[in-house]
């Protein structure tokens, strides 16, 4: 097996007597889709927070890629690419210009910018779409162009928070072949959500957490749902 490129270790984070992550212990190896499993107010997003270098942990420590989330955390923003649940863009911009706005903010040079955009324009489905505003989008087409614009920075690591929120059945299905890919591409995935159902189509492990405490990690041969 391979070293794990996320690394989380005694992470715990408290408001106040309120703990939100206690004592949470993960590794997650590349190419790996690990998911988080839990209802609201598990510790999912607290956690995200703290991976993403958004919050500080109250004890304990998380890596990525070698880079210390807490101290590291503007590199880990060029490391990680981050879908949260109701992806927002600049509605005045077409999903092209949005695109285009997220590779000159990760320094992509002119042609590799547009080049990446149109690859990336059709793998998500929306080529006949992608000169219009944003503003006329559905969620689910504001959700699709939130994967293409995680990507443009061709990103190790994907923390994906719920991505099937606002998606139809044909759309949740052009998200799971892209994370197949991905996996492929020793991309690294973290993919959230309250829906077991889901972990059994596209991932690989799984940890419950429950009021902020780890339950157990799971392999995917012990969370299949029988059909």
């Amino acid at each position: 097996m391979n070293d794990a490129i996320i690394k989380i270790s005694g992470l715990t984070k408290r408001y106040g007597e309120k703990t939100a992550v206690n004592n949470l212990y993960l590794t997650v190896e590349p190419g790996e889709v690990f998911g988080l499993l839990g209802p609201n107010g598990a510790g999912k997003t607290t956690t995200t927070l703290m991976l993403l270098g958004l919050t500080e942990p109250t004890e304990g420590f998380a890596w990525i890629d070698g880079l210390d989330c807490t101290k590291d955390s503007v590199e880990i923003k060029k490391t990680v690419g981050y879908l949260p649940d109701n992806a927002g863009f600049y509605g005045d911009l077409t999903g092209r210009e949005n695109l285009r706005f997220t590779g000159m903010l990760n320094g992509l040079d002119r042609e590799l910018c547009e080049k990446r955009i149109d690859e990336l324009i059709g793998r998500v489905g929306l080529s006949e779409a992608a000169d219009q505003k944003t503003s006329t989008y559905s969620r689910g087409m504001k959700q699709r162009l939130g994967i293409a614009d995680v990507l443009m920075k061709d990103p190790k690591v994907i923390i994906m928070d719920e991505p099937t929120s606002s998606l139809t059945k044909n759309e949740i299905d052009i998200l799971f072949t892209l994370i197949d890919r991905l996996r492929a591409q020793g991309v690294s995935i973290i993919y959230i959500s309250h829906r077991l159902e889901e972990f059994e189509r596209v991932g690989d492990r799984l940890s419950v957490l429950r009021d902020g405490q780890y339950i157990g990690t799971l392999e995917k041969k012990d969370f299949q749902v029988d059909t």
